[in-house]
């Protein structure tokens, strides 16, 4: 990851992930619809298309049971934008958009006793990484890239060590991960993400100026960032989800072996099979104690 930045365009040239939540559960919920939701984001991707020429744009859907690629700005960019709109990023988009949301509905249906009403962020999260590190290896010049997560469903804890993992990737390779959650409550995932690897966090106040919002936060390029004033990070929820009941915790026991983290005392460590030493030392202390027990 050393060499990455020689290759790299020029400072205000960017490859920007967008992870689009697509779920249902809680889009049918929300008072902010997807079509208007929908309609700020294009606006947001036209504008860093129109930036700069050599800017790239990839959009992954992430759905509740799947996630897709849905758009690569890199294989449409020699098709002609006639009439002053952007008929490619439209038409592309909504075509694949509404292919995946058919398919991930399917499967919802197929998996019918496990559905799970939070979107596969590690999921995405993984395939964004993925395709950045393709573009790190290709050999070619390419533009600084960063991950911008827009999400409005709720944390999913069984996702815990999988959005963890791919968080620390991403900072291990230096790739910011932004995020925008139009949620209710605000999200610890993303509130880490960002935090972790350096990138922006924000939850706008007003959803009807969500395009005004996209686009003086995340629009701003990498080194730009140096030279705006940018919302920082206030009471960031560092709270982990335990192993055993994948429920959020404020403390918890921790195996010395793998760090695997747990609500209640466990004897043994159910994911590398540790034997806790703590418990063995109760063990032992009560059997003392029973040995030296007077008489009755």
């Amino acid at each position: 990851m050393a060499s990455a930045p020689s290759k790299l365009y020029s400072d205000d040239v960017s490859l920007v992930v967008v992870l689009l939540d697509t779920n249902p559960f809680f889009w049918t919920t929300s008072s902010f619809s997807f079509s208007h939701f929908l309609s700020h984001v294009l606006a947001f991707l036209n504008a860093i298309l129109t930036l700069n020429q050599l800017n790239q744009v990839v959009i992954i859907a992430t759905g509740c049971n799947s996630c897709d690629y849905v758009y690569d700005s890199s294989k449409t960019a020699n098709q002609s934008f006639g009439n002053g709109r952007m008929p490619t990023l439209c038409a592309t988009l909504l075509q694949n958009l509404e292919e995946f949301m058919t398919k991930d509905e399917k499967l919802g249906i197929e998996e019918a006793e496990e559905r799970i009403t939070g979107s596969l962020l590690s999921g995405s999260l993984s395939m964004a990484l993925c395709y950045i590190q393709r573009v790190f290896r290709s050999g070619s010049l390419h533009p600084q890239p960063r991950i911008l997560c827009l999400q409005g469903s709720p944390d999913g804890p069984e996702q815990y060590v999988a959005i963890m993992n791919a968080i620390f990737s991403a900072q291990r390779s230096m790739v910011p991960i932004d995020s925008c959650y139009i949620g209710a409550q605000n999200s610890a995932f993303l509130q880490q993400a960002s935090y972790i690897t350096g990138g922006v966090h924000h939850k706008p106040q007003q959803l009807d100026g969500l395009f005004q919002y996209l686009l003086t936060i995340f629009a701003t390029d990498l080194h730009s960032r140096s030279f705006v004033q940018l919302p920082k990070p206030v009471g960031v929820d560092f709270r982990a989800s335990c192993f055993c009941h994948k429920n959020t915790i404020d403390m918890g026991y921790i195996c010395s072996v793998c760090l695997s983290i747990f609500c209640t005392r466990h004897k043994k460590c159910s994911t590398c099979g540790s034997t806790f030493g703590q418990a063995q030392s109760d063990d032992a202390s009560a059997t003392n104690r029973k040995r030296k027990a007077p008489d009755s």
